[in-house]
């Protein structure tokens, strides 16, 4: 596990909720699967029956555009739910999800967790609770104006040494201020972005 990986697992440890033992309490449609480091959890594009809990260990889940770019768009520990979006009719899973570390982890079928949702309200307000916050935390990630460039590097699946070379030719046009701490994305960048054709 990376330095960047290791940060990010440590600022998300801290929004999770202790879903564990209601999850215990579902008797069928669960199975239970120890993943090596790197290992998949699922791919991009596979059917999505199910949702899966983190009991112990770790995931990191990534994106691949049709160019073949990958980004790292969440790292999630232990505590955490990962593809519950079928539970809103996603057919066909949107991201890969694979171990990072040596990880413990339970596939639920969707029945049987939306049995549980019905039956369990103070289970339901939790689950939703935690989908959302993770759900604002991802957006606020990709939303933000000021991020570092490890981030950023890390964001789009890059080193910082192969981001250097963007950074200060965006510096140089005034586009971004990556001198300090934190990098700040101007809003001439965006105006580029929305009207031009992106020549650099």
């Amino acid at each position: 596990m990376d330095v960047n990986d290791r940060a990010e697992l440590d600022r998300a440890t801290e929004k999770v909720f202790a879903l564990d033992p209601s999850i215990t309490r579902i008797s069928a449609g669960k199975t239970q699967h120890e993943y090596l480091t790197d290992e998949p959890v699922f791919s991009q594009g596979d059917p999505a029956l199910a949702v899966f809990y983190i009991q112990s260990g770790a995931v990191r889940l990534t994106v691949r555009s049709v160019e073949g770019e990958q980004a790292v768009i969440s790292i999630l520990p232990q505590g955490s739910f990962l593809g519950e979006c079928c539970l809103a009719g996603q057919a066909f899973r949107s991201a890969t999800a694979r171990a990072l570390q040596r990880s413990t982890i339970v596939r639920v079928e969707k029945q049987a967790l939306m049995d549980l949702l019905r039956s369990d309200p103070e289970f339901a307000g939790r689950f939703l609770t935690f989908t959302l916050t993770r759900g604002i935390s991802i957006e606020a990630d990709l939303c933000s104006a000021m991020m570092s460039p490890d981030s950023m590097a890390s964001t789009i699946g890059k080193t910082c040494s192969n981001l250097s070379a963007f950074l200060d030719s965006f510096g140089e046009r005034g586009f971004i201020d990556s001198k300090s701490i934190e990098m700040v994305l101007h809003a001439s960048l965006m105006s580029i972005v929305l009207h031009d054709d992106g020549g650099f």
